[in-house]
């Protein structure tokens, strides 16, 4: 392992580009407008040209702060081609956390979306900020950067005075072992860890997918995980791309009524989701079906069954587009009797397994060897992974990987990289699970990381430090129950006694604390109660919470 992908990462544009030149490549859903490989790479030598001339070097951060949009997949794509990083921040991400990272990531330029900005402290960021999708100025403390701005068509011109052809493509010469993303796992600084993800982390991935033939060229998928997550990133637009794939980006909440209506007109040929979307579309088309007095009837009867079923799984696919191979699901795990009765339906489904740090994938299985309650194998010959237990097979342990995908580290925090990785190299997943040959079940989480079914990480102590500085908390742990975050606290007895506070107002305060907390959190962060306990949590000898006690 640690051999490096021979594929150059970055090449792989340079020559799906100059190969697809006539193909549509890009398209956002609800504008309906579109981009051809040759107009993107238009683009993105516009944005080279834009870079040099503000001096921006190899290895320089640049931020990105918005929606999916085709806007957003040129910065990307024009950032890593010409040699510098790019830092996408999810626009969902309070104002004050995308502050702390643009500042921490040491980024050069900033580019979002104008809704986002008027957010912003805009006194806090002293770099030049434009906007997307237009590229227009926000702010520049400096004159010359408002004149490359406004002479960038004459820039253009001048650099191809022939108009800009696909001979005219050529990218950043980046090494592999490059670092060329960082991904920042959460908002606050205190717990936000910025992901270095190298060329060779994202080739691993890219070059992998290629493998198992899961797109082709001139084929459409339709983007509607965020983008700005190593998923949604790496495999409907990174591998996209490098496939001579149309890629429609939904740019819109993808609500089960939202996603039909898209995936009807994109048909894709692949679909990449996370586990909310199939377990919604199952309780609102599926389950009412299900439960009417004489389907029940008649799915006790064999043979009749059957029929029943194949029934619900041809409309099922006619709903998701009647066009795709597979659907992939991933970044959580989907619901129990969700999975046995796609399972059982025969549909061609299948779930993986990955995080962030490795950018994204580690297993994998095509929905033909895909067996319930797995989440796939390992990647053959790109990734290893073993279990801290005695008995891998029959007893759960930390699960732990090493190979091409790992990243490089976290950003600027050399305790938590090495924190994340055992004495001997492997990086600990903090997901508790047993391996069979070469597939793996999870079992549960051993951080405290929370995973929500629409795949977002939700890291509890940062929302546990915010609601512990409120009136009359003493400690606090949030939890995951039915899929809503829950705050138990212990309240502070002492400050209560002596300001003589009843029950009934002590619940009016808690009241009035959950409003003020989730005021200050991402929307997917909020929490829907609070709820009191009697005695204090019960602690380690090291003073921290044994949470598995309250999960």
């Amino acid at each position: 392992m640690g051999k490096m992908i021979q594929q150059n990462f970055i090449q792989l544009y340079e020559e799906s580009f100059k190969k697809n030149w006539e193909l549509p490549a890009l398209s956002d859903y609800k504008e309906k407008r579109s981009y051809s490989y040759g107009e993107l790479a238009r683009e993105i030598a516009r944005l080279h040209l834009l870079f040099r001339e503000l001096g921006i070097e190899k290895g320089d951060k640049i931020s990105l702060i918005g929606k999916n949009h085709s806007s957003w997949s040129i910065l990307f794509m024009a950032t890593i081609t010409y040699g510098a990083v790019i830092v996408p921040i999810l626009h969902e991400f309070n104002p004050e956390s995308m502050e702390e990272i643009i500042s921490h990531s040491d980024s050069r330029l900033v580019f979002v979306n104008e809704s986002l900005w008027s957010k912003l402290n805009q006194e806090h960021i002293k770099l030049p900020v434009l906007e997307i999708p237009t590229f227009s100025l926000l702010k520049a403390e400096d004159e010359m950067v408002k004149e490359v701005i406004s002479s960038l068509d004459e820039i253009f011109a001048r650099h191809y005075p022939n108009g800009f052809t696909r001979e005219d493509i050529r990218y950043a010469d980046v090494n592999n072992d490059e670092v060329i993303c960082i991904n920042y796992t959460s908002g606050t600084t205190g717990f936000s860890k910025g992901v270095m993800l190298t060329a060779n982390n994202f080739a691993g991935n890219v070059t992998y997918a290629h493998k198992l033939n899961l797109l082709f060229r001139g084929e459409r998928n339709l983007a509607f995980l965020p983008l700005a997550h190593a998923y949604g990133c790496t495999f409907d637009f990174l591998y996209a791309l490098s496939a001579g794939v149309h890629c429609t980006l939904l740019g819109a909440i993808p609500s089960p009524q939202n996603l039909i209506t898209a995936l009807q007109e994109v048909r894709p040929a692949l679909i990449i989701t996370v586990p909310l979307i199939l377990e919604r579309i199952y309780q609102k088309k599926i389950q009412p079906i299900l439960d009417k007095p004489m389907v029940r009837l008649l799915m006790k009867i064999p043979g009749i069954n059957k029929l029943i079923l194949s029934k619900i799984k041809k409309s099922l696919i006619h709903a998701l587009g009647g066009n795709f191979r597979e659907v992939i699901i991933g970044g959580a795990a989907l619901n129990g009797e969700v999975e046995a009765f796609f399972h059982k339906m025969k549909f061609p489904f299948t779930v993986g397994y990955g995080m962030t740090e490795c950018a994204p994938l580690i297993s994998y299985d095509h929905h033909d060897e895909f067996v319930p309650t797995s989440c796939g194998s390992v990647l053959d010959g790109i990734m290893e992974a073993r279990i801290d237990s005695p008995d891998p097979e029959k007893i759960a342990g930390e699960i732990q990987v090493r190979g091409e995908n790992v990243m490089k580290g976290y950003y600027k925090n050399p305790e938590a990289t090495a924190e994340a990785f055992t004495d001997d190299g492997w990086l600990k997943t903090g997901d508790s699970g047993i391996m069979v040959g070469k597939r793996l079940f999870i079992k549960g989480r051993i951080k405290t990381m929370l995973l929500t079914a629409s795949g977002q990480n939700i890291y509890p102590e940062e929302i546990e430090s915010r609601l512990n500085n409120l009136p009359y908390v003493a400690d606090s742990v949030v939890i995951l129950r039915d899929s809503r975050l829950v705050a138990l606290v212990y309240p502070d007895m002492a400050a209560i006694n002596a300001d003589q506070i009843t029950p009934e107002k002590l619940d009016a305060i808690m009241q009035e604390n959950r409003v003020t907390l989730n005021k200050s959190v991402a929307h997917y962060e909020k929490i829907s109660a609070i709820e009191l306990i009697d005695n204090e949590f019960e602690k380690t000898p090291k003073k921290s919470i044994k949470r598995f006690l309250y999960g």
